[in-house]
Protein backbone atom coordinates (compact mmCIF):
# COMPACT_ATOMS: atom_id res chain seq x y z
CA UNK A 1 0.00 0.00 0.00
CA UNK A 2 2.57 2.55 0.99
CA UNK A 3 4.31 1.90 -2.75
CA UNK A 4 0.98 2.46 -4.14
CA UNK A 5 0.13 5.89 -2.15
CA UNK A 6 3.57 6.78 -2.94
CA UNK A 7 4.08 7.41 0.85
CA UNK A 8 7.31 6.31 2.84
CA UNK A 9 5.62 6.40 6.07
CA UNK A 10 2.60 3.79 7.45
CA UNK A 11 1.24 6.33 9.37
CA UNK A 12 0.83 8.39 6.07
CA UNK A 13 -1.23 6.21 4.01
CA UNK A 14 -4.77 7.42 3.29
CA UNK A 15 -6.82 5.02 5.37
CA UNK A 16 -10.31 6.15 3.90
CA UNK A 17 -11.27 9.43 1.89
CA UNK A 18 -9.36 12.11 3.45
CA UNK A 19 -8.31 10.34 6.29
CA UNK A 20 -4.87 8.66 7.55
CA UNK A 21 -3.60 5.77 8.89
CA UNK A 22 -1.56 7.71 11.88
CA UNK A 23 -4.47 10.01 12.31
CA UNK A 24 -6.81 7.10 13.34
CA UNK A 25 -4.16 4.73 14.79
CA UNK A 26 -0.85 6.19 16.22
CA UNK A 27 -1.68 6.64 19.76
CA UNK A 28 -3.61 3.84 20.43
CA UNK A 29 -0.26 2.06 18.47
CA UNK A 30 2.07 3.75 20.89
CA UNK A 31 -0.15 3.48 23.63
CA UNK A 32 -0.23 -0.55 23.54
CA UNK A 33 3.65 -0.62 22.68
CA UNK A 34 4.52 1.02 25.90
CA UNK A 35 2.25 -1.36 28.01
CA UNK A 36 3.42 -4.46 26.29
CA UNK A 37 6.77 -3.62 26.20
CA UNK A 38 7.67 -1.22 29.17
CA UNK A 39 4.39 -1.30 31.79
CA UNK A 40 2.79 -4.92 31.51
CA UNK A 41 2.78 -6.43 35.05
CA UNK A 42 5.17 -9.42 34.46
CA UNK A 43 3.68 -11.67 37.71
CA UNK A 44 -0.05 -10.70 36.39
CA UNK A 45 0.59 -12.25 33.36
CA UNK A 46 2.76 -15.38 34.01
CA UNK A 47 -0.79 -15.82 36.82
CA UNK A 48 -2.65 -15.31 33.61
CA UNK A 49 -1.29 -17.78 31.74
CA UNK A 50 -1.17 -20.66 34.36
CA UNK A 51 -4.69 -19.99 35.07
CA UNK A 52 -5.81 -19.48 31.47
CA UNK A 53 -3.57 -23.20 30.67
CA UNK A 54 -5.53 -24.47 33.62
CA UNK A 55 -9.02 -23.33 32.37
CA UNK A 56 -8.35 -24.95 28.78
CA UNK A 57 -7.33 -28.60 30.14
CA UNK A 58 -10.53 -28.28 32.35
CA UNK A 59 -12.71 -27.35 29.49
CA UNK A 60 -11.42 -30.37 27.05
CA UNK A 61 -10.52 -32.55 29.66
CA UNK A 62 -6.87 -33.12 29.07
CA UNK A 63 -4.15 -34.15 31.48
CA UNK A 64 -0.99 -32.29 32.86
CA UNK A 65 0.35 -35.54 32.14
CA UNK A 66 1.80 -36.36 28.19
CA UNK A 67 1.71 -39.78 26.56
CA UNK A 68 4.33 -41.40 24.68
CA UNK A 69 6.14 -38.67 21.96
CA UNK A 70 3.65 -35.97 23.61
CA UNK A 71 0.54 -37.48 22.61
CA UNK A 72 -2.80 -36.06 24.43
CA UNK A 73 -3.70 -38.06 27.49
CA UNK A 74 -7.64 -37.35 28.13
CA UNK A 75 -9.14 -37.35 31.41
CA UNK A 76 -12.66 -36.70 29.70
CA UNK A 77 -13.48 -39.53 27.31
CA UNK A 78 -16.98 -38.38 25.95
CA UNK A 79 -16.19 -35.63 23.18
CA UNK A 80 -19.18 -34.54 23.00
CA UNK A 81 -18.64 -33.69 27.00
CA UNK A 82 -15.72 -31.26 25.99
CA UNK A 83 -16.01 -27.46 25.46
CA UNK A 84 -13.28 -26.87 22.89
CA UNK A 85 -14.81 -23.22 21.83
CA UNK A 86 -13.93 -21.52 24.68
CA UNK A 87 -10.65 -23.74 24.89
CA UNK A 88 -9.37 -22.32 21.91
CA UNK A 89 -10.14 -18.70 23.11
CA UNK A 90 -7.65 -20.14 26.61
CA UNK A 91 -4.90 -20.94 24.09
CA UNK A 92 -5.43 -17.47 22.26
CA UNK A 93 -5.12 -15.85 25.51
CA UNK A 94 -2.39 -18.14 26.57
CA UNK A 95 -0.55 -16.98 23.26
CA UNK A 96 -1.09 -13.47 24.03
CA UNK A 97 0.36 -13.36 27.71
CA UNK A 98 3.45 -15.39 26.62
CA UNK A 99 3.91 -13.15 23.97
CA UNK A 100 3.71 -9.96 26.34
CA UNK A 101 5.98 -11.89 28.88
CA UNK A 102 8.37 -12.23 26.24
CA UNK A 103 8.17 -8.09 25.00
CA UNK A 104 8.61 -7.77 28.45
CA UNK A 105 11.85 -10.14 28.66
CA UNK A 106 10.45 -11.87 31.47
CA UNK A 107 11.30 -14.91 29.63
CA UNK A 108 14.32 -16.55 28.87
CA UNK A 109 15.69 -18.55 25.91
CA UNK A 110 15.25 -21.73 27.97
CA UNK A 111 11.65 -20.84 29.34
CA UNK A 112 11.00 -19.57 26.29
CA UNK A 113 10.82 -23.05 24.70
CA UNK A 114 9.66 -24.10 27.54
CA UNK A 115 6.44 -21.71 27.06
CA UNK A 116 6.25 -22.37 23.68
CA UNK A 117 6.00 -25.93 24.07
CA UNK A 118 3.19 -25.92 27.12
CA UNK A 119 0.92 -23.10 24.42
CA UNK A 120 1.85 -26.10 21.54
CA UNK A 121 0.36 -28.95 23.86
CA UNK A 122 -2.58 -26.89 24.37
CA UNK A 123 -3.40 -26.07 20.85
CA UNK A 124 -2.82 -29.80 19.82
CA UNK A 125 -4.76 -31.02 22.21
CA UNK A 126 -7.67 -28.32 21.12
CA UNK A 127 -7.28 -29.20 18.00
CA UNK A 128 -7.61 -33.34 18.47
CA UNK A 129 -10.59 -32.53 20.50
CA UNK A 130 -12.44 -30.27 18.15
CA UNK A 131 -11.55 -32.91 15.42
CA UNK A 132 -13.26 -36.20 18.03
CA UNK A 133 -15.82 -34.08 18.39
CA UNK A 134 -17.01 -33.19 14.93
CA UNK A 135 -16.05 -37.31 14.34
CA UNK A 136 -18.55 -38.13 17.35
CA UNK A 137 -21.73 -36.09 15.98
CA UNK A 138 -20.47 -37.68 12.20
CA UNK A 139 -18.93 -34.67 10.76
CA UNK A 140 -22.20 -32.58 10.55
CA UNK A 141 -22.16 -30.10 7.54
CA UNK A 142 -19.99 -32.59 5.16
CA UNK A 143 -21.78 -33.90 1.92
CA UNK A 144 -22.71 -37.68 2.78
CA UNK A 145 -21.29 -37.73 6.34
CA UNK A 146 -17.78 -39.07 7.62
CA UNK A 147 -15.63 -38.69 4.73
Amino acid sequence: AMYLQDVDDVYDLEYAPGTRYGELFKRSEWEWSTYNFEKADVALHFSLFDQYEAQCRQLVGVSEKKGKGGTVVWEVDDPKARLVLPAYDCVIKCSHYFNVLDARGAISVTERQRFIGRVRHLARAVSEAYYAQREAYGFPLLDGGAS
